[in-house]
């Protein structure tokens, strides 16, 4: 069924278990359906009325037909759901080698964000046989990311992030679409997934004009924005150097993942989770950053490491998980 033509071609290591599924679902149903079909027409021609004064014996009932019947699609079922879980689980984590790809949806066009600095609207290039990770938010409305081909389909929220993952394992190009009504011009919010070899996309990458990175264009707005005057002094403000991907204890003595849905809340409601130790002295950056110079700003936090300092230079002093980056008197650690 790989090459039918009513089905999208399958081109990522989890479009086979998503197919497996899709038409054990299938052949399940289309086994009863058909079973039953036939047993109503038996049953309505073997017992059919053929006198007024017809009677139906008495039926009795047996346990052991009542265990068959409820056992077997017990299993059935059960098998099913194991099977479900086991694809959903294998899609909702991502290995951690996976490279990650920035995505940001607006009425009407995808924007993507390579960390090295690429950029490009409604295509997505990506190497054949490596993990890649999508982490997606919207500037407006929910949009979803949906690439057939390799069986994969994640809504893209606004003031939230979502993931999604895949490995290609086919060299071309494949279609890219939003799955979820967005606007007038929803039907137009497409584009294409082109898979390249992967020294075919180093090259891609390095072609130029050769752009910022995404860690040092973050670390450019961290500077613009001054946030070094606070994260310097760990009077005002908390460190920032390795935080990201670590836990931060807030005020109440609750203690949250700091990941990119942390780092993005601290920027633009500081005062949402305040960090033990300090005070509610940060500004909000609401309004003043779109979400690609958020992503920018998680990027530069994420390359931080433990002895890294915000004012250090170039590839160094970006803010670390848990703070709220670029903002004086960080609330978050």
């Amino acid at each position: 069924m790989i090459e039918f033509p009513l089905f999208p071609p399958r081109a990522s290591t989890l479009a086979g278990s998503v197919d497996a599924l899709y038409f054990a679902l299938l052949g399940i149903t289309a086994v009863f359906s058909t079973l039953i079909f036939l047993c109503i027409v038996y049953f309505a021609i073997k017992y059919r009325r053929r006198a007024e004064t017809d009677r139906p014996a008495p039926i009795h009932g047996s346990m052991k037909l009542e265990i068959v019947w409820t056992a077997i699609p017990l299993v059935i079922v059960m098998a099913l759901f194991f099977g479900g879980a086991r694809v959903y689980y294998q899609g909702a984590r991502p290995p951690a080698t996976s490279t990650p790809i920035y995505v940001v949806g607006k009425q009407w066009m995808w924007k993507i964000q390579h960390p090295e600095g690429r950029s490009e609207i409604d295509e997505l290039h990506v190497p054949i046989g490596v993990p890649v990770k999508l982490v997606m938010t919207s500037e407006d409305v929910i949009h979803d990311f949906s690439i057939p081909a390799f069986r994969i389909k994640r809504d893209v929220l606004p003031g939230r992030y979502t993931t999604e993952w895949f490995q290609a394992t086919r060299t071309g190009e494949f279609h890219l679409f939003c799955a979820q009504y967005c606007g007038t011009n929803h039907s137009g919010m497409i584009g294409r997934v082109v898979v390249m070899e992967p020294a075919a996309y180093q090259a891609w990458l390095a072609e130029p004009p050769l752009a910022p990175t995404m860690p040092q264009a973050g670390q450019r707005l961290f500077a613009k924005l001054d946030c070094a005057t606070c994260h310097d002094d760990p009077r005002r403000a908390p460190p920032l150097g390795g935080r990201f991907g670590g836990m931060a204890t807030l005020a109440d003595g609750s203690r949250v993942p700091a990941d990119e849905a942390y780092f993005r809340e601290s920027i633009l409601f500081p005062r949402a989770k305040l960090v033990a130790g300090f005070a509610p002295t940060m500004p909000t950056y609401r309004g003043q950053l779109n979400e690609s110079q958020v992503l920018n700003l998680l990027a530069y936090l994420e390359s931080l490491g433990p002895a890294s300092a915000p004012g250090a230079s170039a590839g160094a002093g970006v803010p670390a998980a848990g703070d709220r980056a670029g903002q004086k008197g960080n609330e978050r650690p």
